[in-house]
């Protein structure tokens, strides 16, 4: 009884004496994680701060980027000032060929795209009707020819004897007529004749002097004038009949149509059988061995164009070139497009430049001798809209300079300040480059270092 009687205050002693020591031990284990926590903390800082500290360090040691580039020397050469504008071409020479005539199509002889010579025969007309009329009029030429032969061999002379023979018949006349005048006045002085005889024969004398001076005249009128006269209208008519046999030859040749150029058939738009109409085009023949650019030009670029400037023609799409020269310069301006009107003439080997392309017509207003030229490709664009250009100098530090640009060609532009000549200016890797940035010189095809690092360090991880 009395162990049964003790044993609850001893229970009751001994949890509290546990309860005391477990407070005691959460008391330690707490404190104990707090001084953990603190420690963890205070390491992780100084971790973070040497990593910091050591990230700086790093930066502040990375070098500075080099930039590889590739240079050319600025160089003093002369440079062509061009003047280019869009042009449309032209044959060199066009003939559409018109008949005189209104006849059907007999027969073409040649086809679109044949080559013609000047004087080939290209069609012929329907042409009997002609035929018949050239003929008639050949012979009205024989008919006059032989009236001309009759009038100045035959009928003249004969007229002409005539009137000799009158003259002749009145000058004996006249004469008898005067030594009967005479014989009859020495009677009447002798008393044996009447006057009434007497003034007869004077009568009968004025009379035949008369005739004698008509005949005479008739005979100085046929040799003089008459003949002449005669022969000169005799003449006449075998001209007015030659003239109408040439008028029928011409419409005979009229029906045959021929080429006045040499060229190629570009357009031919009737058939065999088919109605040419006098004034309309039956053949159409060009010239395509030169072709012409005809171009607008600007007036204040023309105006230092003249004729004889070389010049070149090129497609819209690039390739072939023709050199040229100018032909024409416009005395006048487009009052519509204030442009003035230029032609270039240039030879078309091969008949491949067609009328109608659209080229591009370049041509050398002059040449400047001494001019500081570069790369197309080392002109770049300015800070503030304008051109610059890269040059590296001293300590391959590259120097961005604004320039002021002239003329250009296809392979150089004129600098007319900010570079002087040899100097060396970027031509490749210039695009981005900030001024005073370090830079080396690679030679071209010549491959980046860092390039190379690259690769190999690619094929050392396939591996």
């Amino acid at each position: 009884m009395s162990r049964f009687a003790c044993n609850p205050p001893c229970v009751d002693r001994s949890v509290d004496a546990a309860r005391t020591s477990g407070y005691a031990t959460m008391r330690g284990v707490r404190t104990g994680a707090r001084r953990v926590r603190t420690f963890a903390d205070t390491f992780l800082f100084l971790l973070m701060a040497l990593l910091y500290a050591g990230c700086a360090k790093k930066e502040e040691a990375e070098p500075e980027p080099i930039v590889p580039v590739q240079v050319a020397p600025a160089r003093q050469e002369p440079i062509r000032r061009m003047v280019q504008a869009d042009a449309v071409l032209y044959p060199f020479d066009q003939a559409s060929i018109m008949p005189k005539i209104s006849a059907p199509v007999q027969k073409f002889y040649v086809n679109r795209g044949d080559h013609v010579k000047a004087g080939e025969l290209l069609a012929s007309l329907e042409n009997r009707d002609l035929t018949a009329a050239a003929a008639e009029a050949k012979g009205g030429v024989t008919q006059a020819e032989a009236n001309l032969t009759s009038t100045s061999g035959a009928a003249v002379p004969e007229a002409v004897v005539k009137a000799q023979a009158d003259v002749d018949a009145a000058r004996q006349q006249a004469e008898a007529a005067k030594i009967l005048l005479a014989n009859r006045q020495k009677l009447l002085q002798e008393g044996a004749l009447a006057r009434k005889l007497v003034d007869e024969a004077q009568v009968a004398s004025v009379q035949a002097e008369t005739q004698l001076t008509a005949a005479q005249e008739h005979l100085r009128t046929l040799q003089n004038v008459g003949k002449q006269a005669q022969i000169q209208t005799a003449e006449a008519q075998v001209e007015s009949a030659r003239a109408h046999y040439r008028s029928a030859e011409a419409q005979v040749g009229y029906s045959e149509i021929r080429s006045p150029i040499s060229g190629v058939v570009s357009d031919r738009p009737l058939y065999a059988g088919e109605m040419a109409s006098a004034g309309a085009p039956i053949v159409t023949v060009i010239d395509i061995s030169r072709v012409v650019a005809r171009a607008n030009v600007p007036q204040n670029q023309a105006a230092s164009l003249k004729v004889g400037d070389a010049a070149t023609i090129a497609a819209a799409g690039g390739g072939v070139e023709l050199p040229g020269k100018v032909t024409v310069v416009s005395p006048a301006t487009d009052p519509a497009t204030t442009t003035v009107q230029v032609w270039v003439q240039a030879d078309n080997p091969g008949e491949r430049f067609k009328p109608g392309m659209s080229v591009r017509a370049s041509i050398i207003a002059a040449t400047i001798p001494n001019a500081v030229v570069v790369p197309p490709a080392a002109i770049l664009p300015g800070e503030e809209g304008g051109t610059a250009v890269a040059v590296v100098g001293a300590g391959s530090t590259a120097h961005l300079r604004k320039v002021d640009v002239g003329e250009r060609e296809p392979d150089k532009v004129q600098i007319l300040s900010g570079v002087a000549p040899g100097e060396q200016v970027v031509v490749v890797g210039g695009v981005g480059l900030e001024d005073k940035a370090k830079v080396r010189i690679v030679k071209p095809g010549e491959k980046d270092e860092d390039e190379k690092d690259a690769k190999g360090e690619e094929k050392s991880k396939e591996k």
